[in-house]
């Protein structure tokens, strides 16, 4: 088969996926780059469509694993030019193979007001580094899934897609749409409702956040919007020294996953010390 170059069909689809969130939406797919996170993706069954591999890549471990993986799964290999997947692609830095992945996203009324059930809901989270992050703290937390809302950085761009480093396959993503109806609708399902705020809520540590919890974090710039603000039953406030007024949000997310994680902890620990109703 002769060597793909930029104006091949399969490698424009694919810088399309790569560059507008439009397409990625009409097509129902997106772009993984570079062979742990195609890997990652495989891994976690997700359904690869094509794949693309420079024939000057470096034919390190991770590309062998991720092109036999590929080949176990079925999955199409297209060998491009030199430079053509850095231009297609467009990665910070090109990694030798990228593959068209399709999305899957979890209806909003599918979640359930587990006990254990932390959902995160990014309300205009607008830089792919943050959005990858807090995928990053709600997998590492045990958060049972990621609700995405309008103003809100694509989850499935390349960037957030790197900057998640694998995590956007191992936690459910949610198409919330509006913010402050998605809160509406995880507070009528049963979650109670928290908003992060710069002052005047709760300390994580005295807020309790064992039980169906939904945390709603706001933009960088400007924190949760009025409506979402007005839509949470209860704000959160990460007390702090010093000069600082607020913490980047996915630090401040990072800390509310984790706070909700030790507290899930000490209530299982404490219900297992706890003897049986009839032996008392």
């Amino acid at each position: 088969m002769p060597v793909a170059g930029a104006k091949h069909p399969d490698v424009q689809h694919l810088r399309r996926l790569a560059r507008r969130r439009r397409s990625r939406s009409e097509a129902g797919a997106h772009v993984v780059d570079g062979p742990v996170l195609v890997g990652d993706a495989l891994a976690a069954g997700v359904t690869l469509e094509l794949a693309f591999v420079d024939v000057e890549a470096t034919r390190d471990a991770a590309l062998e694993r991720a092109l036999a993986g590929l080949a176990d799964a079925g999955v199409r290999v297209v060998e491009v030019g030199p430079g053509v997947l850095a231009g297609a692609a467009d990665p910070v830095t090109p990694h030798g193979l990228a593959a068209i992945a399709r999305t899957v996203t979890t209806p909003l009324d599918a979640l359930t007001a587990d006990p254990r059930g932390l959902v995160l809901v990014l309300a205009g989270v607008a830089d792919p580094g943050n959005a990858g992050t807090l995928l990053r703290s709600a997998e590492a937390s045990g958060a049972t899934a990621v609700v995405t809302t309008a103003g809100t950085v694509d989850l499935f761009a390349p960037k957030t897609v790197r900057a998640s480093a694998g995590a956007l396959y191992h936690v459910p993503v949610v198409d919330g749409g509006d913010a402050a109806s998605a809160v509406r609708a995880l507070r009528d399902a049963g979650f109670a409702t928290w908003g992060t705020v710069a002052r005047g809520g709760v300390a994580p540590d005295e807020a309790d956040l064992t039980g169906a919890v939904a945390i709603a974090l706001g933009s960088e710039a400007h924190g949760l919007a009025p409506d979402v603000a007005a839509a949470v039953e209860h704000d959160l406030t990460i007390p702090m020294a010093g000069r600082a007024e607020s913490l980047n949000v996915a630090m401040a997310g990072t800390l509310v996953c984790f706070e909700a994680a030790r507290q899930h902890r000490a209530r299982d620990a404490s219900n297992a010390d706890r003897p049986p109703s009839g032996d008392r």
